[in-house]
């Protein structure tokens, strides 16, 4: 599926150069009819711009609070642990086995609940990540029109090996990003 849309950009490129070729270096796009692409780098935006860093921010902060939640009951499986190994000799059987019994209960706990961080961490991942492609695929169609862009295509899922430094607009949709987050907290 993805080389589909690979091979269809591909084909797109090629017609562009065949023409070029064709009427010559000096025919421009008008002359040829080719297909003007650009590229927006996603990991890029979300990396440097305002409303990215932010976001990137709030996940850091709430990944801090789930790991003091987990250290918190770290420690209080170390004591159980610790309690077990220096009292272990002094209890009954019946108590050793309870005491061993709560300490794998608060294990499997503790493992549930770094599954239940993990998957709450992603999710608020995905939701902020959706937010911040929503508010950019906007930017990234006005800037494509404004540049004259037929395709703009996404760096990484688009698998480009190549392209001209003139056809990114990571670094001009990261500005209006920032423009447009700038005037949504006025």
């Amino acid at each position: 599926m993805k080389w589909t849309g690979v091979a269809a950009v591909a084909a797109l490129l090629a017609t562009g150069w065949t023409a070029g070729a064709w009427l010559g270096p000096g025919a421009s796009s008008a002359q040829t009819g080719a297909t003007r692409v650009a590229f927006v780098d996603i990991q890029r935006v979300l990396a440097r711009s305002s409303a990215g860093v932010a976001a990137r921010e709030q996940l850091e902060k709430d990944k801090g609070a789930m790991q003091r939640q987990l250290d918190g009951h770290r420690a209080e499986l170390e004591k159980l642990r610790e309690e077990i190994e220096k009292k272990g000799q002094l209890l009954s059987a019946d108590a050793r086995r309870e005491k061993q019994d709560q300490l794998e209960r608060k294990v499997r706990d503790a493992r549930r609940l770094v599954d239940d961080l993990q998957a709450t961490l992603q999710k608020k991942e995905e939701a902020l990540l959706a937010k911040v492609l929503q508010d950019v695929s906007g930017l990234i169609q006005k800037v494509g029109k404004e540049r004259g862009y037929a395709m703009v295509l996404e760096r990484q899922r688009s698998s480009i090996l190549y392209a001209s430094p003139e056809t990114d607009l990571t670094d001009e949709v990261i500005r209006a990003y920032d423009d447009e987050s700038k005037k949504a907290k006025r």
